[in-house]
């Protein structure tokens, strides 16, 4: 198996964003995502929303764009069509990174054979990913640009998971965790962190025996955090959460474009890019997922460690002159608003707690009590909170 990298000329974007369909009522998840793409496709024939892995999911695409403003325009289009397809079904439209409550167990997989195999393999886990996430493309011009930039993205991964984590509960309890999500998605033998490879050689022989193997047989791709996507000559980076309104959304992809395009230039001056030890990149992944905003983070190879807050405000001083250039710096600060305000976990736990939600580690025997007296569990309020901000295109609170 030959890998070709088609490369970019210039540094384009692209986005992926998933979304899915609560009830008005009870704030569970409806599998009425075929039914929206019908009505899309009805008045939209045109339209680049697809199907995902869940029946309740729909993942707005958009086209190749060059600027951050560009590409949220084209969502916006998108979520307007979905928005209008989920009024005639009597439905909300919502994202996070997880649903707080409704069970994997209890989801219905999209009409896909890649999807029934990655079922079929996985049992139980694969079951579990009720898990919504943000995709984001930007161009390279060669092969051999690819895997330094991914080495010194992933120093940022805990910065982009930690910006934008959103999945603070599971079957109804608190994880303790900012991004739940991370940790189930670990669970795939297909996901988590790329492989500790330094170029594209490597790269090419570590996927001519995924292939041997019949891992991508089985699934289709491989579903690492930051992958080459070859044929559109992208890196694409699938580190974060997905988050509940397009303010946090636009930040989260400028920071992206950014990144990819300062580690470029970095290139063209012969600089050395940074990089970190694997364990360090794992490490930090699980502080993030786990602390979030709050996360201690090491920063370089030599152990030194900062929080998560501090690195990020240099980061957005060291990035300024590139968001200027790329004409994103009104959506670039939108990370020093999320620094400030917090993330959608913190929105949502304190949505959850004014409900009656018990912190983590609560016995189960009183988690199940407050829901017993309240019919319902507490964490409706955090889906509500999403779904309002959905309609805000901002973040709120309360």
């Amino acid at each position: 198996m030959t890998e070709e990298f088609a490369g970019s000329p210039r540094h384009t974007l692209g986005v992926e964003w998933e979304v899915a369909f609560v009830d008005r009522d009870t704030r569970h998840l409806v599998p009425c995502a075929a039914e929206a793409l019908e009505i899309i496709e009805r008045d939209h024939p045109d339209h680049r929303i697809q199907r995902e892995f869940l029946a309740n999911t729909l993942e707005l695409v958009t086209g190749v764009h060059d600027t951050v403003p560009d590409a949220m325009e084209d969502l916006g289009e998108q979520l307007e069509m979905i928005r209008t397809a989920a009024g005639e079904l009597g439905v909300d439209v919502w994202s996070s990174g997880s649903h707080p409550f409704s069970r994997g167990t209890g989801q219905r997989v999209s009409e896909k054979t890649s999807y029934s195999e990655i079922i079929n393999r996985t049992q139980w886990w694969g079951r579990q990913m009720i898990i919504w996430g943000i995709h984001v493309h930007v161009g390279v011009r060669s092969a051999d640009r690819v895997w330094p930039i991914i080495n010194a993205l992933l120093v940022n991964l805990p910065h982009m998971l930690a910006l934008s984590a959103s999945s603070p509960a599971w079957n109804g309890e608190d994880t303790g965790y900012a991004s739940n999500r991370t940790l189930l998605y670990r669970q795939l033998p297909t996901a988590g962190l790329p492989p500790d490879v330094r170029d594209w050689e490597s790269w090419q022989a570590y996927m001519a025996d995924q292939w041997k193997s019949g891992v991508i047989n089985h699934t289709g791709s491989m579903h690492i955090d930051i992958r080459p996507a070859s044929k559109y000559g992208t890196i694409e980076v699938r580190v974060a959460d997905a988050v509940s309104n397009t303010r946090e959304l636009a930040a989260i992809v400028a920071l992206t474009h950014c990144l990819v395009v300062h580690y470029d230039d970095m290139l063209d001056r012969g600089a050395d890019l940074p990089s970190m030890q694997y364990w360090h990149n794992d490490e930090n992944k699980w502080r993030a997922s786990r602390y979030g905003m709050d996360a201690l983070i090491i920063v370089d190879r030599d152990t030194n460690e900062r929080w998560v807050k501090d690195d990020l405000e240099d980061l957005l001083v060291t990035l300024a002159p590139i968001a200027e250039r790329l004409g994103c710096a009104e959506e670039l600060e939108g990370v020093r608003d999320i620094i400030r305000g917090g993330a959608g976990y913190e929105r949502q736990r304190r949505a959850a707690g004014r409900a009656g939600a018990l912190p983590s580690l609560a016995e189960e025997e009183d988690v199940l009590a407050v829901e017993a007296e309240q019919g319902h569990s507490p964490w409706v309020a955090a889906v509500d909170l999403a779904v309002r901000e959905m309609d805000a295109g901002t973040p709120l609170e309360g």
